[in-house]
């Protein structure tokens, strides 16, 4: 096993020393170094992307029974190793103990076991009866529909999640067939190579799982310009996606792009209040705002706008900033101190666009570590750019509507479209409203999310749809296969 303090490249099943040396990984909580991560060469990202070539063929013919096999046992192995692992997603990325115990580590357990389970490949087609013609005589013909994997997927993972997010992405690819080039985000690479190990103890044949990191931008150019890359799914921001999405257009290779957020939080009149803060206000402690599933865009009906302010206000003043670590701790560090400062720079810009600070607007009085406290901006109107743009800390806004068609048209003012909310009394309107919002997602009177759910974002919040069965799809080409009846 590699020590995390001087990590090694994994390509074509063997742990490579890299060509670019090493950087330090640093704690967001702590500032000290949790490890050395290894930064590789444009020539090793393409050795990565043509081991994962050579492997396609044996493995996209292996038995889905097989390859299921291969992720149950990884599950098992994340489940030995689960405090060791969450120890270290924690140094990685700040999280609080809860969140890189269960929402981390746990998830990516449970989504190597939940793609585990052998699902059908292939369906009928109802058969088709054709006239005699030009292409010959009369037939009945029949028709089978068939997914065949797409080859070679390099997965771009981001750092908010470094176990659930490429798990999210390997499992199902592998599921189905594909090899996978891995390129997990540079602040927190060291989890995903520890997910390569668990994968490697579990039998993956040489070559199907790669890992490569670095903070350079050729080392993820070079991961998506491959000519050996059939595929490429990314989760980060909307500029990166773009980019992407230029050079698979020139080769015309599929992607799957999650991209940035700015959620709605529509809440009416006869909402339960309490319902709508508990919710919203996981933006302030969920990854301290570092998800862009997050409900920051609070849209408030007027008769109980003050009130929701007021209660928002409670809320984000009693949670506890710190070190995560720590019981009790709910709002750990944001990933770095450039990071920081962008959060900062934003609620800088809220305050002269004049929103009205309700909460928060200062860093916290901590000697160590990357904090922003909870902000709540009040009295915000759709044209200010703290409303508009993904802020990905932090920070909620509230602005006041008057009417569903008001609500629904603030709701649409933006870029983005993600995950929407809705909190009503009213079944019928919230579910009349969520059809009329323009997100790859909508939560009635929740934040929760359901894990078979099609996920994926409409607008520039992303290309295409995963999880449960549609992840199956995502990373599957359909073929068709016709004969005479």
């Amino acid at each position: 096993m590699n020590s995390p303090e001087e990590q090694r490249l994994f390509i074509g099943g063997e742990w490579v020393t890299p060509d670019g040396g090493h950087y330090e990984v640093v704690d967001p909580a702590t500032e000290e170094t949790v490890g050395r991560a290894p930064e590789a060469s444009r020539d090793q990202v393409h050795a990565a992307c043509a081991a994962a070539r050579e492997a396609f063929g044996p493995w996209s013919r292996t038995a889905p029974e097989e390859r299921a096999a291969v992720l149950e046992r990884t599950a098992r192995v994340i489940g030995e190793r689960f405090m060791q692992y969450a120890e270290l997603a924690q140094a990685e990325t700040g999280a609080t103990t809860g969140v890189a115990r269960a929402m981390q580590v746990g998830v990516a357990a449970a989504r190597f076991k939940r793609y585990a389970r052998v699902e059908p490949a292939e369906w009928a087609i109802p058969p088709q009866i054709n006239e005699a013609g030009p292409m010959g005589k009369a037939a009945v013909m029949g028709a089978l529909a068939v997914r065949q994997p797409v080859g070679v997927v390099t997965c771009i993972t981001s750092y908010n999640n470094p176990w659930a997010n490429p798990a999210g992405k390997v499992a199902p690819a592998l599921a189905m067939g594909n090899t996978v080039v891995v390129k997990p985000a540079p602040q927190d690479p060291l989890s995903v190579y520890r997910m390569a190990e668990a994968l490697e103890e579990a039998g993956v044949p040489r070559g199907v799982v790669n890992v490569v990191s670095g903070r350079a931008v050729e080392v993820g150019e070079a991961a998506v310009d491959s000519p050996d890359v059939d595929m490429v799914s990314f989760t980060g921001s909307t500029a990166v996606g773009r980019r992407i999405g230029e050079v698979c257009g020139q080769a015309l290779k599929r992607q799957l792009m999650e991209l940035g957020g700015k959620g709605a939080a529509l809440v009416f009149a006869d909402a339960d209040l309490g319902s709508a803060v508990a919710g919203i206000g996981t933006t302030f402690s969920f990854y301290s705002g570092q998800i862009c599933t997050a409900p920051t865009r609070v849209l408030v009906q007027r008769p109980v706008y003050e009130r929701l302010v007021e209660q928002l206000a409670a809320y984000a003043g009693r949670l506890k900033v710190g070190d995560p670590r720590e019981a009790g701790t709910v709002v750990g560090p944001v990933i770095s101190a450039a990071h920081r400062e962008r959060v900062e720079s934003y609620v800088e810009l809220g305050r002269k666009e004049g929103a009205e600070v309700v909460v928060g607007g200062e860093r916290p009085a901590l000697e160590r570590g990357f904090y922003v406290g909870p902000t709540l901006f009040a009295e915000c109107r759709a044209d200010m750019r703290v409303v508009r743009e993904e802020i990905f800390g932090p920070v909620v806004t509230v602005t006041p509507f008057d009417d569903e068609e008001e609500g629904i048209a603030l709701a649409s003012a933006t870029e983005y479209g993600l995950i929407d909310y809705v909190w009503s009394a009213d079944v019928a309107r919230a579910f009349r409203v969520a059809r009329r919002l323009r997100a790859g997602g909508v939560g009635v009177n929740t934040v929760g999310r359901n894990m078979e759910a099609p996920f994926g974002g409409f607008r520039k919040s992303g290309v295409g749809r995963d999880c449960g069965s549609y992840a199956l799809h995502a990373y599957s080409e359909v073929q068709s296969i016709v004969w005479p009846g």
